[in-house]
């Protein structure tokens, strides 16, 4: 194979090999990456801000997380916790259950992938309360399987053709202070739900990103969060925060929810856990954790002795390199550039997020009806020019930033760089 023909014989081989269902965003295949850039087979450098949707917070084959995963590998690759356990899965657990914000006992039991997280929050709830409802929101994203696509509210491409789906689940609507939905219609539209759909008492959990990933990175107010906690805590209902997205630094804190003066019940983690290998948790209320009987929770691989020792080396990391203030820096630099960015852009609409999990989306200049085109025309420009972004959003017009925590200062300004230039073409 030539080099210079490699992606296209790769190309070929892909749509005939794997299915259509499986949507690929690159035209290109990777070679080999490094902290925040990654090379194709034709030797084409890009800085990638997409992170594996998430999961690079600490970048590419950080050298710490490569040397606990050989470690790893020199003494076991997989027992099954739950046939044979191990000291590492404990004083993971240990450590999760200090992070998570709380004032309560908690208990961590650890997965594969986020999907699975919320599935098994969910199986908590439902046997902790005796209950089957679950409340989600409009724009949530909570993974591809049955119950996942349940609780997603974004139809295309996630649940289109793939119903019917797990019943007793709600939506109640976002806000959106963009599009004219504010935290007072959210809680109108909860109580509403409760008069019309499903009575509180059988409701088992409400679920909710406290920043939407895939919905379009909208930030849930502090209002509506201490709302949802008193909602929860009037009617006996757990609230789930999924921070597998947010989780890890990405918005300025350790999770999420620290920017709130509530806490969850469960709290969902995966993505940038283990720095790229498969890992997924569960931390929450040690009572609620404890509900399930012996047997009710784990997996094959749950919990591999791989990824667990990547997760390590991740907490070990951040805290070292203090990714936590470095993304509020981080953030706030590229914040300042999007704003300034936007006089000459009409069809900037909105900057938000929190930290370094920002976004900005593009509307028809002077409206707020959503511009896919205008997007995807960025996306592909930058691409062009060897910078990887992702769009998200219900109506695809949001794109998201999410580079690795530990891009160099150097690399960042170049971003930065072909990102105006990208804009403003």
């Amino acid at each position: 194979m030539k080099k210079d023909n490699a992606n296209a014989s790769l190309q070929a081989r892909k749509e005939a090999a794997t299915p259509r269902g499986v949507g690929v965003m690159a035209p290109f295949f990777v070679a080999r990456a490094e902290n925040s850039e990654l090379w194709d087979v034709e030797g084409r450098r890009f800085i990638d801000f997409a992170g594996g949707i998430a999961v690079l917070n600490t970048g590419h084959r950080h050298p710490r997380v490569v040397e606990a995963v050989r470690a790893q590998l020199d003494a076991f690759t997989h027992t099954a916790y739950q046939i044979v356990p191990y000291e590492s899965y404990v004083a993971l657990a240990e450590r999760l259950n200090q992070l998570v914000p709380g004032p309560h006992p908690k208990k961590t039991t650890f997965f594969s992938t986020g999907a699975e997280a919320v599935e098994n929050a969910v199986k908590i709830a439902r046997y902790a309360t005796g209950r089957g409802g679950v409340i989600a929101f409009t724009g949530a994203f909570h993974g591809r399987t049955m119950m996942g696509m349940a609780l997603t509210g974004k139809v295309v491409p996630y649940k289109t053709g793939f119903g019917p789906f797990p019943g007793e689940v709600f939506h109640v609507p976002f806000p959106m202070p963009l599009h004219g939905v504010r935290v007072e219609d959210s809680l109108k539209a909860l109580q509403y739900l409760f008069k019309a759909d499903i009575d509180p008492k059988r409701v088992a959990a409400i679920i909710i990103e406290p920043v939407q990933g895939e919905g379009g990175f909208y930030v849930a107010p502090p209002e509506l969060m201490r709302e949802l906690r008193k909602v929860c805590d009037e009617h006996g209902i757990l609230l789930i925060a999924d921070e597998i997205q947010t989780g890890f630094g990405r918005t300025g804190k350790w999770f999420a929810m620290e920017h709130h003066d509530v806490a969850p019940d469960l709290m969902t983690m995966a993505k940038s856990l283990a720095g790229g290998f498969p890992l997924s948790a569960v931390t929450g209320r040690a009572d609620v954790m404890d509900a399930p009987a012996p047997g009710g929770l784990g997996g094959t691989y749950a919990g591999s002795p791989m990824a667990i020792a990547a997760a390590h080396a991740v907490l070990d990391v951040m805290k070292e390199e203090k990714l936590v203030e470095r993304a509020n820096r981080l953030g706030g630099e590229l914040r300042e550039r999007l704003l300034a960015l936007k006089a000459r852009v009409p069809q900037m609409a909105e900057v938000r997020g929190l930290g370094a999990m920002l976004a900005v989306e593009f509307c028809k200049p002077g409206s707020d009806t959503p511009d896919p085109d205008f997007t995807q025309k960025v996306r592909a420009r930058a691409m062009d020019r060897g910078l990887m972004l992702l769009t998200c959003g219900v109506y695809g017009n949001v794109i998201r930033f999410l580079f690795p925590l530990t891009i160099p200062d150097a690399h960042f300004a170049e971003a930065l760089s072909i990102l105006e230039a990208s804009f403003a073409e």
